[in-house]
């Protein structure tokens, strides 16, 4: 398998899921789709080698990964309940509203101790994400911290 067959060549949110936030975090959500499609490690676990097409959406308060071949043909949908990330979610988007607030009239060092906080619950939610993918998609850390981000980008009714 080469670099090519594991990787994502196409991320779309369902629109209807996506909840409209902060210019800050809309452009946190348009960097992580640009980084994602750059450069990420993904792989269907049991299935036809990628490249894959991705498509995120949530239906029914569940998280559905619609993964298709290069062609647009679905492969599998991956469905994961959206309990285990409410908490995670919730105090990461509660951080971010707290460091945006921060730049504007806060110390460096108080932005920092905001920032390291951030950067703590972005990792334990793309940990989180890697743990119930496990045996169903693969993915390094980066790609998962980029998920991550597209995850909170959609409507999830906190």
């Amino acid at each position: 398998m080469t670099a090519t067959t594991h990787r994502i060549i196409d991320i779309v949110l369902d629109e209807e899921s996506v909840a409209r936030r902060s210019p800050e975090v809309e452009h946190e959500r348009a960097v992580a789709l640009f980084d994602l499609l750059e450069e990420n490690d993904f792989s269907l676990v049991g299935s036809a080698a990628g490249p894959y097409r991705l498509r995120i959406g949530v239906f029914e308060q569940r998280l559905v990964f619609d993964v298709r071949d290069e062609a647009d043909n679905k492969l599998r949908d991956i469905v994961l309940s959206l309990t285990p990330f409410r908490k995670v979610v919730k105090d990461y988007f509660l951080i971010c509203e707290s460091y945006y607030a921060a730049i504007k009239k806060l110390s460096p060092s108080q932005i920092e101790a905001l920032d390291m906080g951030r950067r703590g619950l972005h990792n334990e939610g793309s940990e989180l994400l890697r743990e119930r993918l496990d045996g169903k998609i693969e993915v390094d850390h980066d790609t998962a911290r980029r998920l991550f981000t597209l995850i909170c980008a959609l409507h999830i009714k906190l």
